[in-house]
Order: structure tokens, then sequence, then C-alpha cells
């Protein structure tokens, strides 16, 4: 595929089910060039065998789900300012009515058990910020007081001065004619009239921010998960509480001293509360491989038992998007192996059966009755939606396979250690020999998977064999296998993906070994740039979004508080011993620098210290910096600079490692 082909590629949401099981909703997303934006509707597919068909023409449509009478589906659509709002519309299809008018944007929402109402998180601006003073810009605003250990988060920015609330609203009759309502906010201040459905109000305040939402069985409490900003050590262990709908208060049902961080919540018919939850240890923040499980809590909401379902070292459910959804008395979640995504199905007695494996990434899932419908990926297609045991109810991967995707060939190859790594290798068609380019995934702890992926496709379209693995320290192999390079970056990692790159070389005749390049963003840029300093094989490297220096990297990252502790630790010789900064020096591949402005996940500084160390030395260097895009630009920036930077890319290749 070209660059310009992934207007081809669209992802599918989590689906939502009719209590009945008779119809799935959706949202589908792809990159549309022309509107220099993502795109997005809500489809419907009446079961067993419908058709798809859209039920909204929005721009951005996203987050459905079924009103638990089957009559309405709610969804989050940008306002007339850009803002994303709840809105509903007939089952059936019809005029979406907007529902809330949440200055700072709803993030999620929930239907209450009687279908009466909807509860939802929004962010709730500081008066004075973000436009609550009409003409007063950000740069006009008054200076930000921080005292806490956080301040920021990608793709979002300042946080302290947005918590984010939960509030309730009525259900809009869709019937009706609609009216205009006052902005909710946590002062009771008038806020700009729009057309929307009823007045929201607010069931949280304070400083403390709230992150998603779901009723009890009863529909009386809302469970929420409690945010606070620490004032001098991060802690990850996270309070689950529950809201009461009436305003008469909260109750606390696990509290940070029960030692979880928790994830995701479901509730099942008979009200049995399900949990996805870690433990961050006594430090409060061991994060690396997770040990999330799936837990019950068992006995009075206030003080409930938790009953672990699952075994972390045997089924990986975390850091994937995994979510639960009551089945029965059963549940069903998503397990990461191998490069896929299972779905799992799992007892209250902890028997866990796999209810869809092969070469698929399962991307959310839903139930009611007796169906069960997922979302997936695979590898010719970024996103469908298949009912299980009738198979796939979509073709959105058509228009991709069109583009001339190539399969990747799955590979195993023995560490000079005797460890087994696994991955993959993407060839162009015809006999070579070809240039090739190693990959590094992010992370640490992700992994690459079996789905279609541009990044890999576009160069083999231009001609370059890719490589690519899950080294030690990545995700879907173990937690032993993720925790292995706590402390030890840059060690059997680096081995991993150049005995990956040797095994793969020595055993295909199409692939040129003496003509190889290496790339990677994130952790993997870290890895690039570490693997540069030691072995100097490659025509060149591109060093993307990279975390690449662990000392400043401290006090600037969102998650600087934490992240580089755990991995690296916090003594000096330790951090230097594993940082690309101290061996910057000993760089002669020519690199190429790519980072994003808004990146506050690996922030800007990484980067542009990087190469001006490049360029003192004399070492060959570029960089590239996109404005307005965060870290997040491979997989949802602005179409045009996605291409832009494919364009970047080949372009940097096709001079240092020429295809031809």
């Amino acid at each position: 595929m070209r660059a310009a082909d992934i207007a081809s590629l669209v992802s599918v949401g989590r689906p939502s089910l009719a209590p009945d099981g008779s119809f799935t909703v959706f949202a589908t997303s792809r990159p549309d060039l022309d509107a220099d934006r993502n795109v997005g509707q809500i489809w419907r597919i009446d079961l067993p065998d419908g058709a798809p068909r859209r039920l909204t023409r929005g721009v951005s449509d996203s987050s459905p789900q079924v009103s638990p009478d089957g009559q309405h589906v709610a969804f989050v659509r940008a306002d007339a300012d850009g803002i994303p709002q709840i809105f509903v519309i007939p089952a059936s299809g019809g005029e979406p009515v907007q529902t809330t008018e949440a200055r700072g944007g709803v993030s999620s929402f929930a239907w209450s058990p009687d279908a009466g109402r909807i509860a939802f998180t929004a962010r709730v601006p500081e008066q004075g910020r973000y436009g609550t003073v009409e003409g007063r810009s950000a740069e006009a605003e008054s200076p930000r007081r921080i005292t806490g250990v956080r301040w920021h988060a990608n793709g979002l920015g300042y946080l302290a001065d947005r918590p984010s609330h939960l509030f309730i609203v009525d259900a809009p009759d869709t019937g009706a004619e609609p009216f205009y309502a006052p902005a909710p906010t946590a002062a009771g201040e008038a806020g700009k009239e729009r057309r929307v459905g009823a007045q929201a109000t607010a069931l949280t305040s304070g400083a403390a921010s709230h992150h998603g939402v779901v009723f009890t069985a009863d529909g009386a409490h809302l469970l929420t998960v409690v945010d606070e900003i620490e004032d001098d050590r991060r802690d990850l262990r996270t309070p689950l509480v529950a809201v009461a709908v009436d305003g008469s208060g909260a109750i606390e049902v696990l509290s940070r001293d029960a030692g979880y961080s928790v994830d995701d919540v479901g509730v099942a018919d008979d009200g049995t509360i399900a949990v996805l939850a870690s433990r961050p240890g006594e430090s409060g923040i061991d994060f690396i491989a997770p040990d999330v499980a799936l837990y019950v809590l068992e006995g009075p909401l206030s003080a409930p038992a938790p009953r672990a379902l699952t075994d972390p070292d045997a089924v990986d459910l975390g850091e994937v998007g995994s979510h639960i959804t009551p089945f029965g008395e059963d549940f069903l979640v998503q397990n990461r192996t191998r490069g896929r995504v299972e779905l799992l199905r799992v007892t209250r007695a902890g028997d866990v059966s796999v209810l869809v494996d092969g070469d698929v990434e399962v991307v959310g899932h839903a139930a009611a009755g007796e169906r069960i419908v997922f979302s997936h990926a695979t590898p010719f297609s970024l996103g469908e939606v298949s009912l299980l045991g009738s198979g796939p109810l979509t073709t959105f991967g058509a228009a991709a396979a069109a583009r001339a995707i190539v399969r990747p060939e799955e590979r195993e190859i023995v560490a000079r250690d005797g460890y087994p790594v696994h991955g993959w290798v993407v060839v162009p068609a015809g006999e070579g020999p070809f240039p090739v380019i190693l990959q590094i995934h992010g992370g640490p702890y992700a992994s690459y998977g079996i789905h279609l992926f541009d990044e890999t496709q576009v160069l083999v379209d231009a001609g370059y064999a890719v490589v690519y693995c899950n080294p030690r320290g990545s995700a879907g192999y173990g937690r032993a296998h993720g925790r292995s390079i706590r402390g030890a970056m840059g060690t059997v990692d680096m081995t991993d993906v150049l005995d990956f790159l040797d095994g793969v070389v020595a055993g295909d005749a199409r692939l040129d070994g003496a003509r190889v390049g290496i790339q990677g963003g994130s952790y993997g840029g870290y890895l690039t740039a570490w693997t540069i300093a030691h072995d100097h094989r490659f025509a060149g490297a591109i060093v993307e979004r990279g975390f690449l220096d662990p000392v400043s990297f401290q006090g600037t990252s969102d998650i600087g508080s934490f992240f580089g502790d755990e991995y690296v630790g916090t003594d000096p010789e330790d951090m230097a011993r594993q940082s690309p900064m101290a061996v910057v020096h000993d760089v002669r591949t020519p690199t190429l620098v790519l980072h994003s402005e808004l990146d506050f996940r690996c922030p800007l500084e990484q980067a542009t210290r990087y190469y001006a160390a490049l360029k003192r030395q004399g070492t060959d260097a570029e960089m590239l910096i996109f404005p307005g895009e965060n870290h997040e630009l491979t997989r949802s920036g602005r179409p045009r600079h996605r291409v832009e930077r494919f364009d970047a890319v080949l372009d940097w290749w096709s001079r240092h490692l020429p295809a031809d």
C-alpha cells in the first residue's frame, strides 16, 4: 500500500448489542485526507445475517451504546464547537438529539438500567480558563500553580485545572421538539445556551477526577474510579467508589489501601461486580508487566472481598483496551498472546475457555441472550465485526486488500543465549535480494501483532523487506518475559532484535543482510538509539518519539514520575548505564529524528537534545518536528501529517538505503 492508502483503513470500535440480541451497533473510523481528520459514523446490523447500514452521517461519531430497552442508541459526537457530547438517536435511525452540553467534553457514559437516564463523566474547566471567559485566549490566562507530582497528560494538556466529574441527565424524548438549556457547570454559573435534551446534574465535585461510569444493577449507584493528583510521589493504586444517583453521597468500594489499580468495571444482571485490576505493590508504582486479573467483588458494597478468577501469569488481560462483558453468570475478556488477542469466557469458578482465537486481534465485544458479537483486526483488515458461530458480518478490509497487502510470515529464532524470539518478516514480491529494515515496537510492554500494519505495508510497497519481533520486555509471552528488562534496558532486548534479524536474514535468500536499516518509535526509538551506539552495521536509522534521556524524562514526561524509576532505576549510575544520551557519542549511523511538538509522553526535548548531540559531534542527522501533534501521530494524527511522515521516511531510506 502507498502512504495515501491509509484512507482505506477502517477501524472498528467496541460493539453494543440490543438486549434481545436482535441487532448490534458499532462505530467505524478512518483517516480522511481531504478533510484532514479522522472520520467515522455509527452502523447497525440486524442479526443474524443483516447487512451493515449507517445510522448516522456525522463526522466523527463514536462509542455507541444501545439503551437497555433496545429503543435508542446513545453515542459521542462533537458539537458545533468541536466538543464531544452525548447524542441519542432512535435505534431504527432518525435525527440525533444532543443530550449534553459539557464544556470540557464527555469522556465516558452509561445508560441507567431503566433506560431513563444517562450518566457520564466530563472535565469541568476552572473558571477563567479554556474559554470560560469569552474573549480571553489561552495565553492571557492567569498562571497555573502546580503543587502535585502530576500536571499534564499526553493528548490532553494540563490536568489539575479541569478535573473529570460525574453527571447524570434524563434521556431525551427523541420524538419531542428540542429546547434550549444552559450548560451544566460545577459552580452553577450560566453557560451558553445549546439545543439539548435536558439539564445535567453534577454528582461529584472537588479536585479529584473520576474515570469510567457503570450503573449498579439496581440503578442506585454509579461505579467510578477516583484519581487524585498526589502531592509528593506517584501512586498508581486507585480507589473504586459507588456514587449515589440521588446525590446522597458515595461509598468507598475499594480504597487505595486495598492495593488495586482498577482498569475496567462490569456488573452482571444479578448485581455481581467484576473488575479488571492489577496490584502495583507497596511502592504503588510497580507497573511493569502488571498482574492484571479478573476479580469478582463478593460481600457488601462497602467492604467487598475481591476474588481473582484468572491467573495473570497465564492470561494477559492488560494494556490492550480489554474490557469486561457480563454473559449470564460468566464474563467475557480479552487475552493478549503471541501477537494475537483472544476472546475468553471466564466462569465464576475460574474456569477459562477460548471463544475466539487464530489470526485475529479482538478489539471489543458485547453479549446479549446467547449471542456474542466482537470487533477484530486481521492480517488484511484493520477492523471487522463478527457474530460468534457465524463469521464476519462486515467487509471493511476489502478496500485495503485491494492495495496489494502482503501477509506477514511468522518466524521464531533462537537468540544467542538460547531464548526463543518470536516475530515476523514481510517481503516484497519477487526473488530479491531486498534491503532490510528492522522495526522495533514501543512500550516496552506492548507487542507487534498480526493485524494489518500500515507502517510495514508502506515500506514493503517501496521495495523493502521488513523484519520485526517481540523481544524480551514485550507483552503476550508471560509476565516473566515482560519484566526481564527491568533495570536492564538495552541488554537482552537489544540482542533479541539483532539475533532475530540475523536469524531471519540467514534463513531467507530474498533478504540482503549487507543492506540494513533500523527504525522504531517510543521505546522502539529508545532501542533504535541504543542499538546504533553499539552496532554500526546499519546504513541509516530513524529514531521516533523516543525515550532518550532518563534524567530529563523524570521532570518533563507525563509518566516521568514513575516510568523511568521502574525501568531504569533512580541511581545516577544505573540511569546512565541504560541511557541513549550517555552513549550518543558512539553513534556513527546517519539518523533521522522524528518527533511531535505536543508529545507529553516522550517530550520534544528528548528529541532536540539527542539531535543536537548528533550534530555537534558531526554525525549525519536530520530532524522533523510535526506541529500540533502528540505521541499518537502515527495512529491518530492528522491524516496529512501521517502521509507527510511516510513521505519523509521513504525519502530518508531512498537516500541512505535505496531499494533500487
